[in-house]
């Protein structure tokens, strides 16, 4: 079995040399994470190798290098680089996961493009993968695979992992193609993200778009649970921490100290992106030299730009910026023996890197949006035992584990300003001590941790999975029920109604019984062997309305009434409602738009069903909060359900009426079907022989599952031949 990467980039640069491909693997630092991983698996890579090759000869040079090192290429055309990455990734995707909507660029030859480019990569995957192998697809270019890959073969765990923000719902739902996007994802088995805000903003998305709820960090879809988590990536530790203990390094560090004198140093080191803040930064550091005289001489900007897409006009336009802001700078303030700005349009080589890094006295990394920013941590390990502050914008990802770095907004140039002053002005020991906590933190979660830490999570899963999904019901199942159906004598069906033999309404009203539905329980109730029962939390005039004519048994608001003979008895006396309950439910309604109260004659139920789910969240833990001590006064319940808070007697559930009606007669099959928490109590106290189903959510108690409620009349055709 194997463990295969697919990413956009294989983690390899092409070079041609006499008329010959050589290979030069990558040290970044996802592929040292995934190098580092200890596994017995065979790791194996796919993705494109950067370039476009129309030779097939030379093609199958790149192809026979690559496959010594378990490489598989994905070749793209100019066209599809062109639509696919520069287009729908680059010029769609990329700003408005950055919250830079103006920016955005879509055209319907982008999307097709995506697509296209997504099913190669499914198409050349599909060659390698076998049934038990791990697949881990990387970031925001490949989320439909995830998706493609399930479609075309079960038995493989599939992980996802963004590595740039995910926007808000806000911002998401502008996206044409957002519920195609969102369902990519889920074929996923974990879909991972940096920090738990992203993860909140994925969730919100989900929920908003395709309706899907996420219960603590699962979303249950109906034929397994996708499990969403947040894991911080970190870097290679070891390496920037010692870099400065090789020579060429050191040699290096001493040219570039006398080269920059004795002033103090701030670094910025970024690719050229609008997402960075570079301007914001520049703006920062003219507000500091105009109000700070004093550091004049002093002090200088060390600002490396990596080269990144300037031929593209927004990028173009914002290196023209830059040129223009340190221009002004320079030319402003620079004397014959200072230079504010030293500015550096290239890359530098990781030996001059990590010298500047342990040389700069701050690192100025201020993003005005990005996924972790792995410079800031790079920074704090190549410092060593060197003083040296972190400044750090409030909106990289890396701002929830790096929480002693001087934290500013990067859209507030004066806060700027202020944390270069600190900066400046912080003591030596407190430098060292805050810098001591920093590491601590870098060189625990590292990039070895974080895929390890993936990779184990994504095994978990599908090892939860298969435990949950044993419950479900499959055909062997059916056939062992249906066969105990028709060798039964005396049988005992409970049905729940809501959510079971119902879907669910926004209006409740809307869930009456159709007509295939009444047909099938006249055919169960018709048979002389069955007793027939609806156990409902609904009022007694509703199931009467609904189901008064059939031959069946029916309880309603969990027990406390049922129905023998065309009778209706009640256990409890109807209930007057005290005034301080009912007006903390009238007002909870109030301020929570699509909610309603449904007053019964034992039971109060607050239903939020159509409420917007982050605002559900917040009210009913506002009026549970506020029930608390009318409910304990009165010795009642409070309930909480499917989208619904109920207030009842403890007295009587579910679980009674059940009792209640094994108390009757001696059954050699009992069968129970509901959906709810409320039929946690039904479940509970029958024999453990019985047939008992959750529709839904997969229950500890329940036997058997029904992942959705659309699977329970034909199931329920299927095993009583109805």
């Amino acid at each position: 079995m194997k463990i295969i990467i697919i990413s956009n980039r294989l983690p390899l640069k092409i070079v041609e040399e006499k008329n010959e491909f050589k290979l030069i693997k990558s040290e970044g630092g996802l592929a040292t994470g995934l190098g580092s991983l200890v596994t017995k698996r065979e790791k194996h890579w796919l993705g494109w190798p950067g370039l476009h090759i129309n030779d097939d000869n030379k093609k199958a040079e790149i192809d026979n290098q690559m496959e010594d090192l378990n490489f598989h290429p994905v070749y793209l055309t100019p066209s599809q680089i062109k639509n696919y990455y520069e287009g729908y990734s680059n010029s769609t995707i990329w700003p408005l996961c950055h919250y830079f909507y103006s920016y955005m660029g879509s055209n319907n030859s982008y999307w097709e493009a995506y697509k296209e480019v997504n099913a190669l990569f499914c198409e050349a995957a599909l060659k390698i993968i076998e049934p038990g192998d791990i697949v881990w697809i990387q970031d925001y270019q490949l989320m439909l695979l995830p998706a493609m890959i399930r479609e075309k073969i079960q038995d493989v765990s599939i992980g996802y992992f963004h590595h740039i923000p995910f926007p808000s719902y806000e911002m998401f739902r502008v996206l044409p193609e957002r519920a195609e996007i969102l369902k990519g994802l889920l074929g996923a088995d974990l879909v991972a993200f940096h920090t738990y805000d992203y993860m909140r903003h994925f969730v919100s998305a989900v929920y908003r778009v395709l309706g899907h709820e996420c219960v603590l960090d699962e979303i249950q879809l109906e034929d397994r649970i996708v499990e969403v988590d947040a894991f911080p990536m970190g870097i290679n530790y070891n390496l920037f921490h010692d870099a400065i203990l090789r020579p060429e390094v050191q040699e290096k560090a001493k040219q570039l100290r006398e080269g920059f004198g004795s002033n103090k140093l701030i670094l910025s080191v970024d690719r050229l992106d609008y997402s960075k803040g570079i301007i914001q930064r520049l703006k920062g550091f003219i507000k500091f030299l105009k109000h700070n005289p004093q550091y004049h001489g002093k002090v200088s900007l060390v600002m490396i730009v990596v080269p990144s897409r300037d031929t593209v006009d927004t990028y173009a336009k914002l290196k023209t910026r830059i040129n223009e802001f340190i221009g002004g700078i320079n030319g402003k303030y620079s004397t014959l023996s200072w230079t504010p700005v030293y500015y550096f349009y290239r890359a530098f080589s990781f030996e001059e890197l990590t010298a500047m890094y342990h040389l700069a006295d701050i690192a100025l990394v201020t993003p005005l949006r990005d996924g972790m920013n792995l410079v800031a941590k790079e920074y704090i390990a190549a410092k060593r035992d060197k003083p040296g502050v972190l400044i750090l914008s409030e909106m990289a990802g890396a701002v929830i584990e790096l929480s002693d770095a001087i934290i500013v907004n990067p859209n507030n140039t004066k806060e700027i300003e202020d944390g270069i002053i600190e900066a400046l002005e912080m003591p030596v020991n407190k430098q060292l001590v805050k810098l001591k906590k920093l590491q601590e933190i870098v060189s625990t979660q590292t990039v070895e941790q974080w895929a390890s830490d993936f990779i184990s999570e994504l095994k978990t899963i599908k090892d939860h999975n298969n435990d949950r999904y044993a419950k479900v019901i499959d055909n062997n199942q059916v056939e062992i029920i249906q066969n105990s159906y028709k060798n039964a004598s005396k049988r005992l069906i409970i049905f729940d109604y809501d959510g079971t033999l119902s879907p669910f309404y926004k209006d409740p009203t809307e869930a009456y019984p159709r007509e295939d539905l009444l047909k099938l329980l006249a055919k169960l109730s018709d048979d002389p062997k069955n007793k027939v029962i609806i156990n409902s939390g609904r009022n007694s005039e509703t199931l009467d309305k609904w189901f008064g004519e059939l031959n069946i048994g029916l309880a309603a608001e969990h027990g406390v009434y049922y129905k023998e003979n065309g009778v209706w008895h009640s256990n409890l006396q109807e209930i007057v409602w005290d005034d301080e309950v009912m007006n903390i439910l009238k007002h909870t309604t109030k301020k929570t738009p699509y909610s309603k109260i449904e007053e019964k004659k034992t039971a109060l139920v607050w239903h939020y069903r159509a409420v917007d789910t982050w605002l559900a969240d917040l009210r009913v833990n506002q009026l549970i909060k506020e029930l608390i001590n009318p409910c304990s006064r009165l010795n009642l319940q409070i309930m909480r359900g499917n989208k619904v808070i109920e207030i009842k007697s403890s007295d009587y559930n579910k679980g009674s009426e059940t009792l209640r009606l094994m108390s009757q007669d001696k059954y050699d099959f009992i069968m129970a079907i509901g959906d709810d928490t409320t039929d946690e109590d039904m479940f509970a106290v029958l024999p453990s022989d019985s047939v008992t189903i959750k529709v839904g959510r997969i229950s500890d108690i329940a036997k058997y599952n029904l992942p959705a409620q659309s699977l329970v009349t034909p199931f329920l055709k299927r095993i009583t031949g109805a």
